[in-house]
């Protein structure tokens, strides 16, 4: 297999064309709808994955609010280009060695998704030729752009698609590397250090959204394929892998689908609503009734391929229904499915008649209230059926929260860009370059090497805090004196610990100055190490401050001769077991104290009072 990664990070500089600001709301204050159809690209050709879309006819309805003007609403030109935005976008190519062009041109690349009310997006190409190291090998960053981001879909209905103008026009670095990686994994590192390059800028939006990757897989003797809006970094690795496995299915389909000469027919679609007017119940039950119809297709040679084989979540009966799903069709139903959803045996043996199948064939029945969307779709499951016979069809899918993808749309081409007539090209001079060469941040792995040499923090501990962002505020902590162990810890384990207990609920983001005070109680002895979870969980929960959460978790007030007459009244209720075990005893015993301790006294604290007691005791001391 071999991978390439396209990732979208969000700055946190201003909008791209306008003075609005980058930030989300919910905040409307009025509504306007559109239409939008695909135009032809500078070679005057149509773009596929436009044509489909616009094929649908979506009416797109758009909310603005007090982060979107006339710019993103199409009723005024764009302004001049964010220059602070191409500075990022500059610096990124310079950290990666790559090649800025002369002079930025920005381009439009159609889009008529609704995700933009111009119909394209804006999109310029800042740099070439970059490299990036990762694991002492070396990957291609063949081109760096700016674009703005695209609004972001807060509804849908049928017919309508409602878009929010908040996110339009913020501007995104695009990192694309060339297609050298070669597993799940290391497409997870390539992701994680262009995201720590680009947080190295300071100049960057943080939170869930914020950061997209687009993951292009290939399997041997398959097509690229590109997983698009992928947000969970730590999925990255499994979207790779199941592409792969699910395209060495469709490659073990198609072998199966030559031996048996399978074939797809071209006759119309068969209006077989009246065998189906009897059944009661699943999705067949309203047919012939207000309108619904039912049409049928045969596939000569598909029987038994359509459904999972052993093994597989995979399946070519789904890759059908979501190739229907495109022009608007809820799904769809397969003769590898039936007998089910009121169809019997002699339907099937019928149906098969009236489409003149014999046994190795299959068939796929559609149900709709439109005639010409049936038709439309039983097309696309054509067109799907016959990329079958060819393999791994090209095309763009979206991930799904499990790491499966589902069928979006073709793959997209040159036929979609044309220039911008409304922004002038930008030099990108000798002087600016050298400002910005002057001004360089810290490389993530001189970064982790500069960590581990002045904090002698273990390496996979210094790979945490580097790409997870968190490096910045363990070195403002460790600076105010505080143990870099301690600290590490802290923003590694215990807040992320409370950040997943936490994951419907309000955000929990504590101050450095919060953290610092936790910190100070647990190295001056008024809480216990072990108990900083203890009081985030309180903090998170609206305790005002550090102390009073200490107060409110029952962590104050234990002092060290609270934790000796804790320790010899479990020793003196086990004074059997600590005689004839000795020090074999520890272990029982002081999972008995740290359940009544719960983090109100350090662990090693703990651990020293009890084996002194059980000397002690074991010894025949009084």
């Amino acid at each position: 297999m071999k991978a390439g990664l396209e990732v979208h990070q969000q700055l946190a500089v201003g909008k791209l064309f306008c003075a609005c600001p980058p930030e989300l709301s919910e905040e409307v204050t009025c509504a306007f709808s559109r239409s939008l159809r695909a135009a032809g690209g500078e070679n005057r050709a149509v773009d596929v994955a436009a044509a489909l879309q616009a094929s649908r006819g979506l009416v797109y309805r758009y909310e603005t609010g007090p982060s979107s003007c006339l710019v993103e609403m199409d009723e005024e030109p764009p302004h001049p280009l964010n220059e602070v935005a191409l500075d990022v976008a500059l610096t990124f190519a310079l950290l990666v060695n790559a090649r800025p062009v002369d002079e930025v041109e920005v381009m439009r690349k159609i889009v008529v998704d609704g995700s933009n009310t111009t119909g394209f997006q804006r999109t310029a190409l800042v740099a070439t030729d970059g490299v990036l190291e990762v694991g002492g090998k070396s990957y291609s960053v063949p081109t760096i752009c700016l674009e703005e981001d695209a609004a972001r879909k807060v509804r849908e209905t049928p017919g309508e698609v409602t878009y929010r103008l908040d996110r339009l026009g913020i501007p995104l670095v695009e990192v694309a590397t060339g297609p050298e990686i070669l597993s799940g994994t290391a497409a997870r590192e390539v992701a994680e250090e262009i995201g720590a390059l680009l947080r190295a800028t300071r100049k960057v939006r943080r939170g869930i959204g914020t950061v997209r990757e687009d993951v292009n897989v290939s399997a041997e003797g398959g097509h690229r394929v590109e997983v698009k809006g992928v947000q969970e970094l730590r999925l990255i690795q499994e979207y790779v892998e199941r592409e792969v496995g699910r395209q060495k299915l469709l490659l073990e389909l198609q072998e199966a689908l030559v031996r048996r000469n399978a074939r797809v027919p071209t006759e119309p679609p068969a209006d077989v609503t009246a065998m189906f007017r009897e059944v009661p119940t699943g999705p067949f039950s309203g047919a012939g009734k207000g309108g619904q119809i039912v049409l049928a297709i045969g596939l000569v040679g598909f029987a038994g391929l359509l459904r999972s084989p052993a093994g597989s979540e995979e399946r070519l009966g789904r890759e059908l229904a979501d190739y229907a799903r495109s022009v608007g069709l809820r799904g769809l139903v397969h003769s590898d499915e039936l007998p089910a959803y009121g169809v019997s045996t002699e339907m099937m043996a019928e149906l098969k008649t009236r489409l003149s199948l014999s046994e190795p064939d299959a068939f796929v029945l559609v149900t709709d209230r439109s005639l010409e969307r049936a038709r439309s779709a039983l097309e696309r499951v054509r067109e799907r059926a016959r990329a079958a016979l060819a393999g791994v069809p090209g095309e763009t899918r979206d991930p799904l929260p499990d790491g499966r993808t589902r069928y979006s749309r073709p793959l997209p081409g040159r036929d979609r860009m044309y220039p911008e007539t409304d922004i002038p090209p930008i030099p990108i001079t000798a002087a600016r370059l050298e400002r910005l060469r002057a001004g360089l941040p810290e490389r993530p792995q001189e970064l982790k090497a500069r960590l581990a040499r002045t904090h002698g923090l273990p390496d996979e501990v210094v790979r945490q805090l580097v790409y997870g962002d968190l490096a910045g505020r363990f070195e403002v902590l460790a600076a105010r004196g505080h143990s870099a162990g301690l600290v590490a810890r802290l923003l590694t384990q215990d807040l992320p610990a409370v950040f997943a207990e936490r994951a419907d609920a309000p955000p929990f983001d504590p101050s450095d100055e919060v953290l610092h005070e936790l910190l100070a109680a647990a190295e001056d002895g008024r809480i216990a190490k072990e108990g900083i979870p203890t009081v985030l969980k309180a903090l998170a929960a609206g305790e005002p401050t550090v102390g009073v959460a200490i107060e409110q978790s029952g962590l104050s007030g234990f002092t060290p001769e609270d934790l000796l007459a804790l320790v010899r009244r479990v020793v003196a209720a086990n004074v059997d077991m600590v005689r004839s075990k000795g020090d074999a005893a520890f272990s029982p015993l002081m999972g008995d104290v740290m359940r009544e301790v719960r983090g109100r006294r350090d662990g090693r604290e703990v651990s020293d009072a009890l084996r002194a007691e059980i000397r002690r005791v074991a010894q025949g001391e009084a």
